[in-house]
This record gives structure tokens, C-alpha cells and sequence, in this order.
């Protein structure tokens, strides 16, 4: 099977790393090509465009930052429909909102060929280590074809039902994830203002009901405000207003989210947006009663 990666970033470059570790022929492409070079000098083939991976491959996989990305890349000129037909599939793994994937869907399905949207949870570690979650809808053949690429790059695929479902779902788990982040930065704050020690909290809180990875994994760098990037902030902020908007189509208010939103907002104006989402602990600083 020829493999297509379009979309080589912090995660994009891993997902691709596993895939070739895996002996897939892999062709690849980034709108940045010197970003393809570690790929390249691995084995990668670099295409021309992503029409030209659509092209050369049997399925085509895509990790794109936002919708404005993964609509362009996906059926804009010299885009994936554009070298899509019949017998190709597209996986697009982007985060996107559901109808978004819905139109890169229409797009991709009039040429013949089928799509798959498979948003992931997890970050720059998952990634490298392959052990990030599947979160699909669409295509079922397509699924199953695909089966064995997502367990190359993940731990467990989840078929969803129809397109839009994996987008929803994907939108669902990182606004949780958004909020307890904002949750754990008012509480290393709270604590260090009344006195307490900030690793003796992360210690009670790994020993209770509340242990979890992300709080082990990101408190430390938290105490020193370091925030190595593993997950860009500005994409955090963005997977939370795309699930304020989808709150909003349902009539439904989620005012923790939408109070979570405007923290991490104010990391972005105090140039966080490309630290690791975590540095939204600077905007909590920042904030006087």
C-alpha cells in the first residue's frame, strides 16, 4: 500500500515517523518542504503538492492545524480532491468542527473516492510513542482499510457513525482537557499565594481521586514556567471556541468552558499562542481580584 502524509508538524511529523519505522511507502508533503527534510532523508518521498500525494498513493492522510487549513488543502487548487478518484481514501485526522469535515467530505466523495475523518486525542509525546486515540466517522470500508495505519500511530481507533461524529467528539475531550487545565493552573496559583507548596499539591493530587496524566506530566514545568510545546495553546484556544460554537447550535450553555476560553484567550494576547497549552498558567498570574 502507498501511504500519503500531507500536514508535517509537531504531530504530523511523528504520525509519519511511525509509518515509516513501520516499512510503508510513504509520500509526503508540507506547505513549509524544509519541514519535510527529516522525513526525506528517512526514506519519504517529498510530492510537489497535495494533489500530487492524492495521486501517487492509496490513502492519503492529513494533519492540519485548523479548518481554514483543512478545507484548503483538502479542495483547494492543487488540493487532495484534486488527485482523488475512485479506489483512493482520504483520512483527514485535523481537528476540525463537523461541518467542516462535512464539506471536505462532499468534496473528496464527489470524486469517487471515499473519506474518513479520524481527529486524535493526544499530543507530541502520544505521537512519537504511537499512542494516540482514533476518534472516526464516515467510510466504514474506509475504516477498516485504514485499521492498521491508526494502530501504527495509536493505541485504539473508535468508528463513530457518520461524518461529524469524530469532529464532536474530538471537540468534547479536548474542552474537558482545556478546562482541567485552567482548573490545575488556578491551583498551583492559589496554593503558591496562600503559602502552600506547589509540588506537595501535585503530590496530594496524583494520590486521590483526581490523579491524572496530564496533571503528573505537566505540573513540574508549571512550577518553573516552563511550558515546552506539546500541544500549541493557540490550538487549544481554538478546539474551545469551536466547542462554544457547537454548545451554541445546540441551545446549550457551558459557562466553565466559556470562562476557561477567556483565560486561554488572554494567553494568546500575552504571546503564549505558541507555548505548550499549559503556559495559559501565565494568564491566571496575570489576573487581580
Amino acid at each position: 500500500m502507498k501511504v500519503g502524509f500531507v500536514g508535517i508538524g509537531i504531530m504530523g511529523l511523528a504520525m509519519a515517523e511511525n509509518l515509516l519505522k513501520d516499512g510503508y511507502d510513504l509520500t509526503v508533503w508540507n506547505r513549509n518542504k524544509d519541514k519535510c527534510k527529516a522525513l526525506q532523508e528517512k526514506g519519504a518521498k517529498v510530492a510537489e503538492s497535495a494533489k500530487a500525494v492524492a495521486e501517487q498513493c492509496d490513502i492519503t492522510v492529513a494533519m492540519l492545524a485548523d479548518p481554514q487549513a483543512a478545507e484548503a488543502v483538502a479542495t483547494g487548487p492543487n488540493g487532495i480532491a484534486a488527485g482523488m478518484k475512485a479506489g483512493k481514501g482520504y483520512v483527514d485526522v485535523s481537528t476540525v468542527d463537523a461541518g467542516t469535515a462535512q464539506k471536505i467530505s462532499k468534496a473528496i466523495k464527489a470524486t469517487g473516492a471515499t473519506y474518513l475523518e479520524a481527529p486524535v486525542s493526544g499530543s507530541k509525546q502520544p505521537a512519537e510513542k504511537g499512542q494516540l486515540i482514533f476518534l472516526c466517522g464516515g467510510d466504514k470500508d474506509l475504516y477498516e482499510e485504514a485499521t492498521p495505519l491508526l494502530k501504527v500511530m495509536g493505541k485504539a481507533q473508535f468508528f463513530l457513525g457518520e461524518v461529524g461524529n469524530g469532529a464532536n467528539m474530538k471537540l468534547v475531550v479536548n474542552m474537558a482537557m482545556g478546562t482541567m487545565m485552567t482548573t490545575l493552573a488556578e491551583s498551583l496559583t492559589l496554593a503558591d499565594k496562600s503559602g502552600l507548596s506547589q509540588e506537595q499539591l501535585l503530590e496530594v493530587l496524583g494520590l486521590g481521586v483526581m490523579a491524572n496524566p496530564m496533571f503528573k506530566m505537566k505540573g513540574p514545568s508549571m512550577q518553573e514556567h516552563k511550558y515546552p510545546t506539546a500541544f500549541p495553546l493557540k490550538h487549544q484556544q481554538k478546539d474551545m471556541r469551536l466547542a462554544l460554537e457547537l454548545a451554541h447550535q445546540h441551545g446549550q450553555q457551558l459557562p466553565t468552558a466559556a470562562a476557561a476560553n477567556v483565560l486561554y484567550e488572554q494567553a494568546k494576547q500575552m504571546n503564549k499562542s505558541d507555548d505548550d497549552f499549559s503556559a495559559v498558567l501565565e494568564a491566571v498570574l496575570n489576573s487581580k481580584a
